[in-house]
């Protein structure tokens, strides 16, 4: 698979090598930051319907309301920015997904402190519904990178854009790993233990950095790096002589390392995407059997990977029809949160995943986007592949 992942990048290099790119990407928190407004407002939605495809049973579809989101920066001076994000999930459900602070120390150079997101991968930071295909994201995106990841923290970010080098470098809380139950098993690897802010805990600091290259036109390259240990509350209040607490706390932790590659390649119409992901995890043994998960088929593996690749091409680029695309895609992806488990783990084929999603999305303008796709999923278990009907519109402003 990292050959695979490897080849592809080399691939999007060898597109478009002798060109130079004209900009650096940005999501809307970027946006707000380069804004000379005081106030700057902004806000993404989407709305899907998804339909089980099956011939001899009835399954019903769902609708949902998945996301509203609103956004304020706000600009103290030339140096002193903050930006905030605000969701609102399936209706019901509200979120801080962002709320952090920037100081502009020089051009190349800012110190961010707050709830940030961690910059792994391509969709964690780029995840507004006219950004990717498909009117899911990537489920690479959602397991083993459990988009939208934020936590709390402070560090360093900045762009070199006369070598179009940008680069993002944060200390922060790690995944709730323990609290009472354990959060982390081989069916949603890390979605469940992000702390999201909310009255998050740290027994041991973590650390996460990216860097991105754009020098080569309609082409970035980026590199994630997200490493620590995942957080436990059977540390707090335990005295630190305590052999036998401090063990069992021990014994609630996973030491992780996560790194990512990815690369974007969009020109003349012709969209291009990949993405490769691999977490190390060590003490699997010991956390998977003190939370009861080695032999329920449940444990998490020692080795997660996951990785994808997409092709896209907007037809209404020869004929340059304003403001407007439409791009069928296919994308292939495969992701297993059981690559490799230790000795007392039982391997679950549940747990290796291929999907092909294959679709059309049609932006109406820039900022507004109808989709639809089918999605093609199995297991490593089935023989066959189960199908759904996805149709969605998304937002952005």
């Amino acid at each position: 698979m990292l050959k695979t992942t490897l080849l592809f990048i080399a691939m999007f290099a060898a597109t478009a090598l002798f060109a130079q790119n004209e900009n650096q990407p940005t999501n809307t928190a970027g946006k707000m930051l380069d804004s000379d407004k005081k106030l700057s407002i902004g806000g993404y939605g989407q709305l899907d319907y998804n339909q089980p495809l099956d011939n001899e049973t009835y399954k019903n579809g769902v609708l949902d309301v998945h996301r509203m989101v609103l956004l304020f920066g706000y600009k103290f001076n030339e140096r002193t920015s903050f930006v905030t994000e605000i969701e609102f999930e399936h209706v019901n459900e509200a979120y801080v997904e962002q709320a952090f602070l920037n100081y502009k120390i020089n051009k190349w150079l800012n110190f961010r402190g707050g709830l940030m997101l961690i910059p792994m991968g391509i969709t964690n930071e780029y995840h507004e519904p006219t950004t990717f295909n498909g009117v899911n994201r990537p489920m690479v995106d959602t397991k083993i990178i459990p988009t939208t990841w934020r936590e709390l923290g402070a560090g360093f970010a900045g762009s070199f854009n006369e070598i179009s080098l940008k680069y993002q470098a944060y200390v922060v809380n790690g995944f709730n790993g323990y609290n009472g139950t354990a959060q982390i098993n081989g069916n949603d690897a890390f979605r469940k233990a992000r702390q999201k802010g909310i009255k998050s805990y740290m027994s041991s600091p973590n650390f996460t950095t990216k860097v991105d290259y754009y020098g080569i036109r309609s082409l970035n390259i980026g590199g994630s790096l997200y490493a620590g240990k995942t957080q436990s509350t059977l540390y707090n209040g335990i005295p630190r002589s305590n052999a036998e607490l401090v063990a069992k706390a021990d014994s609630s932790v996973l030491k992780m390392t996560m790194v990512a590659l990815d690369a974007k390649y969009s020109h003349h119409g012709l969209q291009l995407k990949g993405q490769f992901v691999y977490a190390a995890l060590n003490n699997t043994e010991t956390y998977n059997t003190f939370a009861k998960n080695a032999n329920t088929n449940k444990g998490i593996g020692s080795v997660m990977t996951g990785y994808y690749i997409e092709l896209g091409y907007n037809v209404f680029q020869p004929t340059k029809i304003a403001e407007s695309e439409l791009v069928p895609f296919i994308r292939f992806e495969k992701y297993n949160t059981q690559q490799k488990t230790d000795e007392v783990t039982i391997k679950n084929d549940l747990y290796d995943n291929t999907l092909i999603v294959t679709g059309l999305g049609w932006k109406i303008t820039q900022g507004a986007v109808i989709k639809a796709d089918v999605e093609f999923s199995k297991n490593k278990s089935s023989d066959t592949f189960a199908k759904t009907l996805n149709l969605g519109i998304g937002v952005w402003f």
